[in-house]
């Protein structure tokens, strides 16, 4: 049946690979690979890792926690 590809099949073409590519050369097309859809994801929803590592490294201002919010609230409503 065309179009499925079953266990068999699989074995088969990882067993062409290997004898293609040798064994030292899979970890390396591996990695390739997994950067390349990295970039690739990254470049889709507009994420890098600049702008990751930019937003780690800047000074974010501390978050007022939601007690003193309440507290500020009800004084601006008790004045």
């Amino acid at each position: 049946m065309p179009g499925f590809i079953g266990v068999p099949e699989l074995m088969l073409l990882g067993l062409v690979v290997l004898l293609v590519f040798g064994p030292k050369r899979l970890p390396e097309m591996g990695r390739s690979l997994g950067r390349g859809m990295r970039e690739f994801k990254d470049s889709v929803t507009g994420d890098s890792r600049v702008e990751r590592e930019t937003l780690k490294d800047e000074e974010l201002p501390a978050a007022t926690p939601p007690v003193a919010l309440a507290v500020t609230r009800e004084r601006e409503d008790a004045a």
